[in-house]
């Protein structure tokens, strides 16, 4: 989990993204918010920074196997060592209710995770 100077926090999760505006082959979800997400792809892809993409994530946590349909917008696009790291801004999307209850579940995990303080 990576809590910089942002309004949610952002949770580890690895998952599958299919963003086939981007690209054919499906790229790797690293972490996600209520608002955001940071994807990668193992090789170099295009991305256009003003355009809004349908993105579907299937995260390993995921409760029923169903990709969420998100619609994101591209705040950053990095390059580096042949992969291409994407950061995106969630829109208000068909499937912003299932992002709230999957952030709540990647919550309770979490704090199912981290030890008692006595």
């Amino acid at each position: 989990m990576e809590q910089e100077n942002r309004l949610h926090t952002r949770y580890e999760e690895i998952g599958r993204i299919t963003a086939p505006e981007i690209c054919a082959l499906p790229g790797i979800l690293d972490d996600i918010s209520l608002t955001g997400c940071k994807v990668h792809y193992s090789f170099p892809v295009v991305v256009d920074l003003e355009n809004e993409y349908d993105v579907k994530l299937s995260p390993l946590h995921g409760a029923n196997g169903t990709p969420l349909n998100l619609i994101c917008t591209p705040q950053w696009v990095k390059e580096q060592e042949g992969n291409t790291f994407i950061g995106f801004k969630i829109n208000y999307s068909p499937d912003a209710h299932k992002l709230e209850d999957f952030i709540k579940h990647l919550e309770s995990i979490l704090k199912d995770d981290l030890p008692d303080i006595v």
